[in-house]
């Protein structure tokens, strides 16, 4: 009983993980580059630009044209 209630609870869990992950568009201070992460950055060397979070992958790289401008 009680190792189908551990199984249980690990199956919602790793469910609940990924239902809430979230995107967000990063550029590189130095180099202006942008690219979309899976996790908010916490290095000084990468800030968020763009809305706080996308819910997919494909929604947040269909953003990053228009809320990051990168500099050649």
């Amino acid at each position: 009983m009680l190792k189908k209630l551990a199984l249980a609870a690990a199956a919602i869990g790793l469910l609940m993980s990924t239902a809430s992950a979230d995107y967000y568009i990063v550029q590189e201070k130095a180099t202006k580059k942008c690219k979309v992460v899976e996790t908010r950055p916490t290095e000084t060397t990468w800030i968020q630009v763009g809305p706080a979070a996308f819910k997919t992958q494909s929604d947040a790289e269909k953003q990053v044209k228009t809320v990051c401008v990168e500099k050649h």
